[in-house]
């Protein structure tokens, strides 16, 4: 496998950033909503530990991959499809980069308004904000059944075209 994409098939860099990052984004929707409904401040600030450095791995894998297409790699040409499936492909793609570069801005934003770095990498749960009293929560936590939506639709049309159309798309992101 090629480190650059091909005429046919994503290289291995761009392949291993998005698997990698399906599989953070996974851990970090379920340590969020699982953070979100805890009341014990203690349980609370143990998933929140894991569940900030993995934004953060997002955001930087995020900006890795949008360097990457813009400054090392070119895209594999599309698969022959009809007009409105390629719109509704190019549109989810660039939404899963808005909603992720929100969420990691509204996390950034929420961990800052309301104290909680110290909490969060050090100090005592006690101390940790409730953080519905900040306004970056609302977005975050919209941002989070976003991408829910645009991963069943991502998923379900790589499938659809993987095990009804058999046009070779999801062979395209695999190593």
């Amino acid at each position: 496998m090629s480190v650059k994409s091909t005429q046919s098939k994503y290289g291995v860099i761009a392949v291993i950033i998005h698997w990698l990052s399906v599989v953070l984004i996974l851990a970090l929707l379920a340590t969020g909503f699982r953070a979100d409904g805890m009341e014990d401040a203690a349980s609370k600030t143990a998933f929140l530990r894991i569940h900030v450095p993995l934004g953060a791995t997002i955001l930087l894998l995020t900006l890795a991959r949008v360097c990457w297409w813009l400054f090392a790699d070119n895209k594999p040409p599309s698969i022959p499809m009809p007009t409105w499936q390629d719109r509704a492909s190019r549109t989810v793609h660039v939404l899963f980069y808005v909603v992720i570069l929100g969420m990691a801005a509204s996390g950034i934003a929420m961990i800052a308004a309301s104290g909680a770095a110290s909490v969060i990498f050090g100090g005592s749960s006690e101390a940790l904000a409730d953080f519905w009293e900040y306004p970056p929560r609302l977005p975050h936590g919209l941002g989070g059944r976003a991408i829910i939506v645009l991963f069943v639709f991502h998923a379900g049309a790589a499938l659809y075209h993987h095990f009804l159309i058999r046009d070779g798309l999801l062979r395209r992101m695999w190593f």
